[in-house]
Protein backbone atom coordinates (compact mmCIF):
# COMPACT_ATOMS: atom_id res chain seq x y z
CA UNK A 1 0.00 0.00 0.00
CA UNK A 2 1.67 3.49 -0.88
CA UNK A 3 2.05 6.14 1.68
CA UNK A 4 0.57 9.49 1.69
CA UNK A 5 1.97 12.85 3.05
CA UNK A 6 1.80 16.66 3.24
CA UNK A 7 5.04 18.39 3.45
CA UNK A 8 4.69 22.11 4.99
CA UNK A 9 7.64 23.95 4.41
CA UNK A 10 8.35 27.27 6.73
CA UNK A 11 11.13 29.68 6.33
CA UNK A 12 13.68 30.35 9.49
CA UNK A 13 14.88 33.19 8.33
CA UNK A 14 11.50 35.04 9.30
CA UNK A 15 11.73 33.84 13.21
CA UNK A 16 7.85 33.89 13.76
CA UNK A 17 6.46 33.34 16.84
CA UNK A 18 5.27 29.62 17.68
CA UNK A 19 0.75 31.11 17.69
CA UNK A 20 2.32 32.87 13.95
CA UNK A 21 4.48 29.76 12.57
CA UNK A 22 0.80 27.33 13.62
CA UNK A 23 -1.21 29.66 11.53
CA UNK A 24 0.48 29.76 8.60
CA UNK A 25 1.33 25.76 8.92
CA UNK A 26 -2.67 26.02 8.90
CA UNK A 27 -3.17 27.86 6.10
CA UNK A 28 -0.72 25.98 4.15
CA UNK A 29 -2.30 22.59 4.70
CA UNK A 30 -6.01 23.69 3.91
CA UNK A 31 -4.56 25.18 0.15
CA UNK A 32 -2.78 21.50 -0.54
CA UNK A 33 -5.99 20.11 0.60
CA UNK A 34 -8.05 22.18 -1.98
CA UNK A 35 -5.86 22.06 -5.11
CA UNK A 36 -5.85 18.18 -4.40
CA UNK A 37 -7.85 15.57 -6.20
CA UNK A 38 -10.31 13.40 -4.88
CA UNK A 39 -8.44 9.77 -5.08
CA UNK A 40 -5.22 11.65 -3.18
CA UNK A 41 -7.24 13.36 -0.80
CA UNK A 42 -9.16 9.80 0.33
CA UNK A 43 -6.01 7.89 -0.36
CA UNK A 44 -4.32 10.63 2.62
CA UNK A 45 -7.14 10.63 5.12
CA UNK A 46 -6.98 6.87 5.07
CA UNK A 47 -3.29 6.97 6.18
CA UNK A 48 -4.16 9.42 9.10
CA UNK A 49 -3.59 12.68 6.74
CA UNK A 50 0.25 12.58 7.73
CA UNK A 51 1.96 15.97 7.45
CA UNK A 52 5.45 16.88 8.17
CA UNK A 53 6.51 20.55 8.62
CA UNK A 54 10.06 21.29 7.56
CA UNK A 55 12.13 24.80 7.36
CA UNK A 56 14.49 26.45 4.58
CA UNK A 57 16.48 29.03 5.37
CA UNK A 58 15.15 31.74 3.10
CA UNK A 59 12.32 33.04 0.38
CA UNK A 60 14.92 32.08 -2.27
CA UNK A 61 15.46 27.86 -0.91
CA UNK A 62 11.63 27.83 -0.81
CA UNK A 63 11.29 29.12 -4.64
CA UNK A 64 13.52 26.82 -5.11
CA UNK A 65 11.72 23.78 -3.35
CA UNK A 66 8.58 24.81 -4.86
CA UNK A 67 9.85 24.63 -8.75
CA UNK A 68 11.41 21.18 -8.20
CA UNK A 69 8.32 20.21 -6.70
CA UNK A 70 6.32 21.51 -9.73
CA UNK A 71 8.25 19.74 -11.88
CA UNK A 72 7.45 16.40 -10.40
CA UNK A 73 4.13 17.20 -10.72
CA UNK A 74 3.59 17.59 -7.29
CA UNK A 75 0.54 20.21 -5.97
CA UNK A 76 2.00 23.33 -4.20
CA UNK A 77 0.81 26.09 -3.07
CA UNK A 78 2.12 29.46 -1.28
CA UNK A 79 1.19 31.40 2.22
CA UNK A 80 1.28 34.71 1.83
CA UNK A 81 0.36 36.68 4.89
CA UNK A 82 -2.30 39.51 5.45
CA UNK A 83 0.38 41.35 7.40
CA UNK A 84 -1.99 42.08 10.41
CA UNK A 85 0.46 41.30 13.22
CA UNK A 86 4.11 40.39 13.01
CA UNK A 87 4.97 40.74 9.39
CA UNK A 88 4.20 43.08 6.43
CA UNK A 89 1.63 42.42 4.22
CA UNK A 90 2.17 39.64 1.28
CA UNK A 91 5.36 38.15 2.81
CA UNK A 92 5.61 34.60 1.90
CA UNK A 93 5.85 32.23 4.60
CA UNK A 94 5.31 28.90 3.99
CA UNK A 95 4.84 26.12 1.15
CA UNK A 96 2.86 23.19 0.89
CA UNK A 97 3.48 20.09 -0.98
CA UNK A 98 1.13 17.72 -1.44
CA UNK A 99 -0.08 15.70 -0.23
CA UNK A 100 1.18 12.92 -2.59
CA UNK A 101 3.02 9.59 -2.47
CA UNK A 102 5.19 9.70 0.18
CA UNK A 103 7.81 8.54 -1.72
CA UNK A 104 7.62 11.70 -4.39
CA UNK A 105 7.81 14.08 -2.13
CA UNK A 106 10.80 12.62 -0.43
CA UNK A 107 12.58 13.24 -3.85
CA UNK A 108 11.94 17.06 -3.09
CA UNK A 109 11.99 17.52 0.86
CA UNK A 110 14.06 14.79 2.21
CA UNK A 111 17.02 16.61 3.04
CA UNK A 112 15.79 19.50 4.98
CA UNK A 113 15.62 19.28 8.84
CA UNK A 114 12.42 19.58 11.01
CA UNK A 115 11.12 22.25 12.40
CA UNK A 116 11.50 21.98 16.32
Amino acid sequence: MKEYKQVIVVRDDLKLSKGKLAVQVAHASIIGYERSDKKTIESWKMGGQKKIVLKVKDLKEMMLLKEKAEKEGLVTGIVRDAGLTEIPPGTITALVIGPDEERKIDKITGELPLLK
